[in-house]
């Protein structure tokens, strides 16, 4: 009779996993596609070139963590990161006094100080305390936030209310070009957090995740974020801008394009993108070709060893349709660029280099 029960309950789990695995019973979470494609596989362990990645976080909290993270560097050819703090007062403090000691592999940014931001008289202590993070290491700032909602991504304090180009921002950037300063900002979020949340979104699985709600009272959309990136950069010529994630215009980089040709000023990191990137390989070589002295190698994906693999991957092979989809949140398949040496030592060194001086 044992023997009976335990056949039976076997025989209805094959059949519920069978079941399960019929394509209209599948969720789109856990969707896992796999390449079937007999094509040339990369396998880059080490950047063709040194790197400079200008855009990380504070990931190492220890000594420890940050050995670990020199070794992954090592191991992948990086020379140093930049370290976007997003922070002023004693946490920036405490941040660059821990990272401080290996001053030759991380480099320091702190975040604009935004207390008091919403009654008279805000400015003067904001910027004498960027003049003391400056005093203290910081190289840069960012980096600075705004969804929508504000400036949001600095700590303590939030700037909820204040975009990128509100004139209460003009004597932080005029002293950011005073102290050699750049200044990392993102703006926006992907299109696709943008678009309907329905079939029609191919960025869905991704997009449902970081979905932008613009019911939200006071928030601006995405053109209007845009708007505020353009008018900082075009009323502060003397202050080196950096856009976060290609200012989040994978889908429209003709748009980029336009504010790159309009402002020597302005710079655009390509960091957390590669997916949205990857899927159009023959249009990103192009831009890459095009612009290769404005965009900047980052990562902002912590720092472990097969994550800057694939960015290498992506970066310098031809490789055709293969997914990273645990890494990236979406299911499309990806594809390298096939940068070439030039391109790829001002993308990976360089360019950035040239701005960190």
């Amino acid at each position: 009779m044992k023997t009976k029960l335990t056949l039976l309950v076997l025989a209805i789990m094959a059949f519920t996993s069978l079941q399960a695995q019929k394509a209209e019973n599948i969720l789109l979470k856990d969707y896992r596609p796999v390449s079937i494609f007999k094509v040339p596989v990369s396998n880059i362990e080490r950047a063709a070139y040194p790197i400079i990645d200008a855009h990380t976080h504070a990931y190492a909290k220890n000594d420890a963590g940050i050995k670990e993270w020199i070794k992954a560097m090592d191991a992948c050819g990086i020379e140093k990161s930049v370290i976007l703090t997003e922070t002023s007062g004693s946490d920036f403090d405490s941040v660059c006094k821990l990272y401080g000691k290996y001053s030759n592999r991380f480099e320091v940014w702190c975040g604009f100080d935004y207390t008091g931001y919403d009654k008279p008289g805000y400015g003067p202590a904001a910027v004498k305390e960027l003049e003391r993070c400056f005093k203290m290491g910081a190289k840069g700032v960012g980096e600075e936030g705004d969804k929508g909602l504000g400036m949001f991504f600095s700590d303590p304090v939030k700037a909820w209310g204040m975009h990128f180009d509100d004139p209460r921002m003009k004597p932080l950037f005029e002293k950011c070009a005073q102290l050699g300063m750049p200044i990392s900002i993102h703006v926006a979020d992907p299109i696709w957090m943008y678009e309907k949340m329905d079939s029609t979104n191919d960025g869905l699985m991704n997009a449902e995740t970081w979905r932008i709600d613009m019911t939200k009272p006071g928030i601006i959309g995405f053109d209007a974020l845009l708007q505020t990136l353009e008018n900082a950069v075009k009323n502060n010529p003397k202050t080196t801008f950096i856009a976060c994630h290609y200012a989040n215009l994978n889908h429209d980089l003709a748009k980029l394009g336009v504010l790159f040709d309009k402002y020597p000023n302005f710079f655009a990191d390509i960091s957390a993108r590669y997916a949205e990137s990857a899927p159009v390989p023959r249009y990103m070589l192009a831009f890459f070709e095009k612009y290769q002295d404005r965009l900047l190698y980052g990562t902002d994906m912590s720092f472990d060893i097969p994550m800057y693999r694939t960015t290498f991957r992506i970066l310098e092979s031809k490789d055709e349709h293969f997914y990273e989809t645990d890494l990236f949140g979406y299911h499309w398949a990806l594809n390298g660029f096939g940068l070439p040496g030039n391109i790829l030592k001002k993308i990976y060194h360089d360019n950035a280099a040239r701005i960190l001086k």
